[in-house]
């Protein structure tokens, strides 16, 4: 399994936060993937994603969007 994101996984994690219509210059992804994977609200009022490593993503997707509307979007 890959530990760095890819264009790819960007392209899967943007499908969700334009659906919710999140700002794309609101989000920061952080490069490197580490388990189990986060959502929050960091500085600045950004948004900061964490893919977790050892899930393929397809599979954190909901959780994704679970956590994003949890915290107030969509």
């Amino acid at each position: 399994m890959q530990d760095i994101i890819t264009m790819a996984d960007m392209g899967m994690i943007f499908d969700v936060t334009d659906d919710l219509g999140i700002d794309r210059e609101s989000i920061r992804v952080e490069l490197t993937k580490e388990d189990p994977g986060s959502v929050r609200r960091g500085a600045g009022g950004l948004l900061e994603i964490v893919v977790p490593l050892t899930s393929p993503l397809e599979a954190w997707l909901p959780t994704l969007k679970t956590e994003l509307q949890r915290l107030g979007f969509g």
